[in-house]
């Protein structure tokens, strides 16, 4: 079983930036994707950007040139650099990790202020 912690949430004005963690542990040899997904207030939950064990990357369109996502794998921790954001951004941001099935972490609150 893997678990996953993630960190770096918080409020910013429109434009600003944050940085997300999130750390995984446990089985995290099997692990081949991390990434995060969003869930904002009444709506589902969204693909914001996944990254493989090679390195190949696939993001939300609306989030494309702004946001970059990178990965340690040493370490087991996948990043989330999120640039010029937008209130429209504001979310619980979840990080996720398929291996043999599917893990998620608790979320952490990104909130964007206009």
């Amino acid at each position: 079983q893997v678990q996953l912690v993630e960190s770096g949430g918080g409020l910013v004005q429109a434009g600003g930036s944050l940085r997300l963690s999130c750390a995984a542990s446990g089985s995290s040899f099997s692990i081949n994707v991390m990434g995060w997904y969003r869930q904002a207030p009444g709506k589902q939950r969204e693909l914001v950007a996944v990254i493989a064990n090679d390195g190949s990357t696939n993001y939300k369109d609306s989030v494309k040139g702004r946001f970059t996502i990178s990965r340690d794998n040493p370490k087991n921790t996948v990043y989330l650099q999120m640039n010029s954001l937008q209130p429209e951004d504001t979310a619980v941001y979840i990080c996720t990790a398929l291996g043999v099935k599917r893990s998620w972490g608790q979320g952490t609150q990104v909130t964007v202020s206009s």
